[in-house]
C-alpha cells in the first residue's frame, strides 16, 4: 500500500500516542504509579511513531509473509531504538533507558526481548490495527483534519523546544549549549520556574537514572583533547562524511570488478550520473560505522550476525524506496535461491555480514587513521566540498531518473528543464549508467 504524506503524519501522531499509552501501562505495572514515560511532556512517544511509519512504508509488502514480516519489523524497530539512544547520548549525554541487565543486549541500548516486542507490535499494526485506523481516517473531513494536524504539529514543536531546553540545562554540556538553553528557558523568570522546573522534575521522575555526566577518568579527558585537536576524531560528523564518500566510491569499484569477473564485462554500478559512486554502499558503510562503532571490539561472530541482519534489512528498504520513489527496479534476485520478493537473498545477506566484519575489523581502523592525519583546517573545508558536490550530484540524478521514468511512460517534456534533461541524459546514457534498471512495467512482464 502506498501512503500519502497526509496519512503518514496522521499515523505518526496516532502511533506515537498509542506507544505512549503502552509505556505508561508498562511503567504503572512495574512501579505501581502513573509516570509520564515519554521524553516529551505531551502524550506522545515519537520513537513509536517513527518506527511504525517506517514499518508501514517498507514492510507492508511482506504482510502475507508472517515470518519475514516479524523479522523485518523487529529489525526496523530495534535499529530505530538504537539510533535514538545513540543520538540522545551523543547530543545530550543522557540515557533514558538501559537494557544492561537484560540477556542478549548491546550496549544497554537494545536487547533481544525488546526486539521481539517490536516484531510482535509490527505484525499487530500492519495486519490488524492499521486497516482499522486507515478506515477511520478516510471518514474525517479534509479541512478539519488539516486544522487538527496543524495544531498538533505546533504543539509538538513547542513541546520539543521546551524539552531540549530542559535537557541542555540538566546536562550543562558546554558554554554554547548553555547559552542556547538560557535562551530557551529564561525568556522570563516565571517561564523558567514554570517550564524548566516542571519539565526537569517530570523527566527526573520518569527516568530516575538521569544523572549529570562528569569527566572522571584520564581517558575521558584525553578524548576531549583529541576531539578538539585531531581532525575527525572518533565517530564524528566529519569522519562519517568522509567515510560516506569513500565508501560510495570504493563500493562502486568493487561491484564493477565483481561484474567483470562474473558477467564478463565492465558494468557501471554507480547510483549517480556524475562520477563513480554507489549510494547504497556509501550509506551502508556510514550507517554501519555509526551503529557498530561502539561494538567494534566485540567478537567476530557478533559483528557478522549484525551485518547480515542489518545489511539485509537495509538492502530491502533501499529496494522498496527506489521502487516507490522512481518506479524503477534497480536489482532483481528472483532467480537466486532463498530470495525475498527478488529484493534480497540469503547469499547476499551473508555478503553484508562478511563486509561488516571486514570493514569494522580490518578496513575501518586503517582508513580512520588515514583520515585523522589530514590537517584539521583542510579536512573541514573538504568535508563541506564533498557535501555540496554529493548534494548537487544526488539532486541532478534524482530529476534525471524521474524524467527517465516519465519517458518510459511516453510523457513528453513540459518545460525547458525537462527538455534539457532529455538532451543531457537521453535513454542511451541512462541505460549505460543504470544497465540493470527496469521500469515497473518491464519488471512485471513475465
Amino acid at each position: 500500500m502506498i501512503y500519502t504524506g497526509f496519512q503518514l503524519v496522521w499515523l505518526f501522531f496516532l502511533y506515537s500516542f498509542l506507544g505512549w499509552c503502552l509505556e505508561v501501562v508498562y511503567a504503572a505495572v512495574g512501579r505501581r504509579e502513573f509516570v509520564n514515560r515519554g521524553l516529551l511532556n505531551g502524550m506522545l512517544c515519537p520513537v513509536y511513531g517513527i518506527s511504525t511509519v517506517f514499518m508501514l512504508i517498507f514492510m507492508d509488502s511482506l504482510r502475507e509473509e508472517w515470518f519475514y514480516l516479524f523479522l523485518g519489523c523487529m529489525i526496523v524497530g530495534t535499529v530505530t531504538e538504537l539510533l535514538t539512544g545513540l543520538l540522545l547520548e551523543k547530543a545530550f549525554h543522557v540515557r533514558l533507558w538501559d537494557y544492561s541487565g537484560k540477556r542478549f543486549q548491546a550496549g544497554g541500548y537494545i536487547c533481544l526481548a525488546a526486539a521481539f516486542v517490536w516484531g510482535v507490535l509490527g505484525i499487530l499494526v500492519i495486519k490488524f490495527m492499521n486497516p482499522v485506523l486507515m478506515g477511520l481516517l478516510e471518514k474525517i473531513p479534509y479541512l478539519p483534519s488539516i486544522v487538527v494536524l496543524t495544531v498538533l504539529c505546533l504543539i509538538l514543536a513547542v513541546d520539543a523546544f521546551m524539552t531540549i531546553g530542559a535537557l541542555l540545562k540538566i546536562k550543562n554540556q558546554n558554554q554554547m549549549m548553555c547559552e542556547i538553553a538560557e535562551g530557551l528557558n529564561q525568556a522570563s523568570h516565571s517561564f523558567q520556574a514554570v517550564i524548566v522546573g516542571l519539565v526537569e522534575r517530570r523527566m527526573n521522575r520518569a527516568f530516575p537514572s538521569l544523572e549529570k555526566k562528569k569527566v572522571e577518568t584520564q581517558e575521558e579527558k584525553q578524548e576531549l583533547i583529541c576531539q578538539k585537536t585531531v581532525f575527525a576524531y572518533g565517530c564524528s560528523f566529519h569522519k562519517i562524511v568522509w567515510i560516506f564518500v569513500l565508501g560510495s566510491f570504493l563500493g562502486a569499484l568493487v561491484e564493477m570488478v565483481f561484474c567483470r569477473f562474473t558477467v564478463g564485462w565492465w558494468m557501471s554500478r554507480s547510483s549517480l550520473v556524475y562520477g563513480t559512486f554507489s549510494l547504497v554502499w556509501g550509506i551502508g558503510v556510514a550507517g554501519a560505522t555509526i551503529v557498530l562503532y561502539r561494538y567494534r571490539n566485540q567478537e567476530d561472530s557478533h559483528i557478522f550476525l549484525a551485518g547480515t541482519l542489518l545489511g539485509g534489512a537495509y538492502e530491502y528498504i533501499c529496494s522498496v524506496f527506489t521502487e516507490l520513489a522512481f518506479g524503477t527496479v534497480f536489482w532483481d534476485y528472483s532467480e537466486i535461491p532463498f530470495n525475498l520478493g527478488g529484493r534480497i537473498n540469503l547469499l547476499y545477506c551473508f555478503f553484508w555480514g562478511i563486509a561488516a566484519w571486514v570493514w569494522m575489523k580490518r578496513l575501518y581502523p586503517v582508513m580512520s587513521g588515514w583520515i585523522e592525519k589530514i590537517p584539521k583546517k583542510s579536512g573541514e573545508i573538504f568535508t563541506w566540498v564533498f557535501l555540496l558536490f554529493m548534494a548537487w550530484d544526488i539532486s541532478i540524478s534524482t530529476v534525471a531518473l524521474a524524467r527517465y521514468g516519465e519517458r518510459a511512460q511516453g510523457i513528453p517534456a513540459k518545460n525547458e528543464i525537462e527538455v534539457w534533461l532529455d538532451t543531457e541524459f537521453p535513454d542511451e546514457r541512462m541505460d549505460q549508467i543504470y544497465p540493470n534498471a527496469k521500469t515497473m512495467d518491464e519488471w512485471k512482464q513475465p
